[in-house]
């Protein structure tokens, strides 16, 4: 039996192993991506967007444990938010909420957080409309 302290906790594990959400929403109201050149992780996270509430989050990911396990968390933790509570966000949630990440792994939950942003940006885009009049429903 080894003594090496493992690198991911069971949480950590749990989410790696069994991902949440994995998959598109169909006909989202927004697509955000990030990535890591420097590693090859990238992270795609689409939202359905009711009555200015994140009803659905789904993510594709390609990457490492950590990076999976980061995007299952993240779409776990933004469902029933609303878009204020969602654009304040952050990887620090992730982390949190996975038990923690190693030192060199927190990059791959702030992908989840930029992912997030990116698909809000991309959700107040095609709604000029309404974001001019300050409504952030459908």
């Amino acid at each position: 039996m080894s003594r090496t302290p493992a690198l991911y906790n069971p949480v950590v594990l749990d989410h790696f192993l069994n991902p949440r959400n994995v998959g598109d929403v169909p006909r989202a109201d927004g697509v955000g991506e990030a990535g890591r050149p420097d590693c090859g992780d990238t992270l795609r996270m689409s939202l359905k967007i009711e009555e200015g509430r994140i009803v659905e989050a789904r993510f594709r990911a390609n990457g490492c444990a950590a990076a999976i396990a980061s995007s299952s968390m993240a779409t776990e933790l933004v469902r029933g938010r609303t878009l204020e509570e969602a654009r304040r966000f952050s990887n620090e949630e992730v982390v949190a909420a996975l038990g923690g990440l190693p030192r060199a792994k927190i990059q791959c939950s702030v992908l989840a957080s930029q992912a997030l942003q990116a698909a809000l940006e991309d959700h107040q885009k095609r709604r000029p409309a309404a974001r001019r009049r300050g409504r952030t429903t459908r």
